[in-house]
């Protein structure tokens, strides 16, 4: 009978620790935050698919995005695409619509960093004076994404065309364990 209610009780402090939580991040406090995001920008970018915006090259085009709010990152998403439509495509862009052949929409869905826990921890946020976030590892994978994303309306003025939703994620995931985490991958690039 002892043995039954340990057994009962340690299964069900297992189920109470073993979890999966998700956070995203606002800011971007951090290298490693910074990087995920910066690298994944640089990454979106490199999908542009030559069918869209080989017509532009030699014509000025205006870029106009969008976000859900104005941020240094959304600037700086947008100075990503304006160098790769003038290097890769020769764009000519130009700062007002009335002035340009083409027009492209850009809309962001994704510009920030996404943080996930999977697996076994016991909490210590119940503990007076202890983070309510604060938990020790029994196993838990990390993983910690940079996560850009956008579609964009490009064309002739008037007869834009919607393209496929693009994304790019950029990762660093490690194993945590009780006294150590362990990296599984590295945001580190060539």
């Amino acid at each position: 009978m002892r043995t039954t209610i340990t057994l009962l009780f340690l299964c069900t402090l297992l189920g109470l620790t073993a979890c999966s939580t998700r956070q995203l991040q606002d800011s971007l406090i951090g290298s490693t935050a910074q990087r995920l995001v910066t690298h994944s920008i640089d990454d979106l970018m490199k999908q542009l698919p030559e069918s869209d915006f080989e017509t532009m090259r030699g014509r000025s085009v205006y870029v106009e995005s969008h976000f859900v709010e104005d941020s240094r990152l959304k600037d700086y998403a947008d100075e990503r695409l304006a160098l790769e439509l003038r290097r890769r495509f020769g764009a000519q862009l130009v700062n007002n619509p009335e002035e340009a052949e083409r027009v492209v929409n850009v809309f962001y869905t994704s510009l920030a960093t996404d943080q996930s826990d999977f697996g076994i921890s016991i909490p210590l946020g119940f503990v007076p004076g202890v983070n309510e976030t604060a938990k020790i590892n029994i196993l838990t994978l990390q993983k910690f994404h940079g996560i850009s994303e956008f579609y964009y309306f490009a064309g002739e003025s008037g007869t834009e065309t919607r393209s496929k939703t693009y994304q790019a994620v950029v990762r660093t995931d490690a194993l945590g364990l009780p006294l150590i985490t362990i990296p599984i991958s590295n945001v580190d690039r060539d």
